[in-house]
């Protein structure tokens, strides 16, 4: 044989031992990591799915508030918390109260919370609310049954025939009917009146 033939068969040799030693050793050992690693990610989402309870899908709530005024909750997607399971988190969320004089109040907002027990809903992000007259954009509006009124918070823009207004938060008495307007800090609120 010649020197060059017995280098080819020696450097073959040499990458079938390193062929059969990356299969039989390295091989399992890296299999072994990358599944670790999978069972790790999998507690981990584990962990947190067990704080959840119940999932729903396009989900309506209907009840009567205050006696005389039925109401309906609605969501696309809703969620419940092993730790808090009266309230019901949501996206999409939407909802509508008739009103014993008559008018339809509906407010909607991209995520937020509702209070089985209490009826308390709390909108959250891209929040909009009307009665038909009078339409309140905003950030957060928190809904309170167990207070008959409405905390409207965050960017507030609310208009209607008479006017508009901006501020930072409003408080909206059912019973009274009436407004209690301000600004979170030393800043004006912002009225335009229409004659």
């Amino acid at each position: 044989m010649t020197k060059n033939k017995k280098i080819i068969q020696f450097i073959l040799i040499f990458i079938g031992l390193i062929l059969i030693i990356s299969t039989y050793y390295f091989y399992p050992k890296f299999i072994k990591k990358k599944i670790a690693e999978e069972k790790t990610i999998l507690t981990e989402e584990a962990q947190i799915d067990e704080t959840i309870i119940n999932t729903f899908e396009n989900i309506e709530y209907k009840g009567i508030y205050n006696f005389v005024n039925p109401f309906s909750v609605n969501s696309e997607e809703a969620y419940i918390l092993a730790e808090n399971p009266d309230v019901l988190y949501m996206t999409n969320m939407k909802v509508s109260i008739n009103m014993n004089d008559g008018r339809i109040i509906v407010v909607k907002s991209d995520s937020g919370k509702y209070n089985k027990v209490t009826y308390d809903c709390f909108f959250i992000d891209n929040v909009k609310a009307t009665d038909g007259d009078t339409v309140v954009f905003s950030e957060n509006l928190d809904l309170l049954a167990t207070e008959d009124s409405a905390h409207i918070y965050n960017d507030v823009f609310l208009t209607n025939d008479k006017g508009s207004l901006r501020a930072d938060k409003v408080d909206y008495n059912f019973e009274t009917k009436y407004y209690k307007v301000s600004m979170f800090d030393n800043t004006k609120v912002k009225i335009k009146l229409i004659r």
